[in-house]
């Protein structure tokens, strides 16, 4: 399977050609509220337990369940992430679904899609200016998590 994102999409004019502001305020919006699967490789469950000073065994046993190559994030009392509690207990080594966001494939192939992303996250349109190449950059990053849950959700049985 092809884990790079379209040439087309490097290509051509899109809405954040002129770039677009990003903080993240650590408000959770994108941690709770509708279910969804986050995804970790076995690398960042690693870094994970490893921050949080647990074996790896531990972490997978209690907080994850298997997913294709690696593992997604259970999810607690209405969808929210396990790793969030008054804020994200693992943000400094968070997988980089979570680093990436808000700038996923789905969410930059259209004004439309962005601004209902807008209107959920707080951080959109404040802080530091992400050029056009530093979203490509980041929608590349997250590109192979979007590709493992697309093919999830549309893989019939």
């Amino acid at each position: 399977m092809n884990s790079t994102i379209p040439g087309s999409f490097h290509d051509r004019k899109h809405f954040f050609d002129n770039g677009i502001r990003f903080e993240c305020t650590r408000c959770g919006a994108c941690c709770t509220g509708e279910p969804g699967i986050v995804y970790m490789d076995r690398d960042e469950v690693r870094r994970a337990a490893a921050f949080l000073g647990i074996p790896g065994e531990v972490l997978e046993e209690r907080m994850l369940d298997p997913f294709k190559d690696g593992y997604t994030v259970r999810e607690a009392e209405q969808g929210r992430c396990i790793f969030y509690e008054n804020g994200c207990v693992i943000y400094p080594v968070r997988p980089v679904q979570c680093a990436t966001f808000p700038f996923w494939f789905q969410n930059m192939r259209s004004l439309l899609a962005w601004e209902e992303n807008r209107l959920r996250c707080p951080g959109i349109g404040r802080g530091r200016l992400f050029s056009k190449e530093d979203i490509l950059m980041l929608v590349e990053a997250s590109y192979p998590v979007y590709l493992k849950v697309v093919e999830f959700i549309y893989t019939p049985g």
